[in-house]
């Protein structure tokens, strides 16, 4: 598979960062194969206890917003892809067993992770519900295709940092799809607020 690097903020995660770091690293694939970035605004003495037990690496950035904080491990990365938790749901391990083949592949640019396609009337709802905010658990994005959109927002924070990143995914001509389990599929919209002139699909042609 291409290189992978785990990229996961303790304050998205909050008290559910652990079973996040668990589940990577029951996935099945060497531990140094997968380095983890653990994010966050200052040193905690559980984050020196996760650092030993799940061999992952601290990027405190105090009083940094998220964007700031996801930019800098996305820096700090020479991994061709990036994979980001976006909330605190974790994932199940096997998932990741079966992703990381996707990643072999010069034909995406990035795959939201952990939904599958909605059905008829979950499309409709979020239709009327312009100002929900619906998040992936995960997002894994190119590199180069995170340069390419200028990472996240530095100035944003929280769920503003996510959504802005989103919509500029899908606003540019993103090779994006969908990823749950063994199903790779073209999906509508699942990670972001559903905007009222939005395309159909999430994966557009470059020009």
């Amino acid at each position: 598979m291409g290189s992978v690097c785990f990229i996961v903020d303790a304050m998205v995660t909050g008290e559910m960062l652990p079973r996040h770091l668990k589940s990577i690293r029951e996935s099945g694939v060497a531990d140094h194969l997968l380095p983890i970035l653990v994010t966050a605004t200052h040193a905690q003495e559980r984050l020196s206890a996760i650092e030993q037990r799940y061999h992952t690496h601290s990027l405190i950035t105090p009083v940094r917003p998220l964007g700031a904080r996801l930019n800098k491990a996305a820096s700090a990365s020479q991994a061709e892809w990036l994979i980001i938790a976006l909330q605190k749901k974790p994932l199940p391990s096997d998932l990741w067993g079966a992703l990381y083949p996707q990643l072999n592949t010069y034909s995406l640019d990035a795959l939201i992770i952990g939904f599958t396609q909605p059905s008829l009337p979950e499309r409709i709802l979020r239709r009327l519900l312009v100002s929900a905010l619906i998040f992936p658990p995960y997002i894994a994005v190119r590199r180069a295709w995170l340069e390419r959109l200028g990472g996240f927002d530095p100035e944003l924070d929280d769920s503003r940092a996510i959504d802005d990143f989103l919509q500029r995914l899908h606003a540019f001509p993103t090779r994006l799809k969908s990823y749950s389990g063994h199903l790779l599929s073209q999906a509508e919209e699942p990670a972001t607020r559903t905007l009222p002139n939005a395309p159909d699909t999430i994966c557009t042609p470059r020009p």
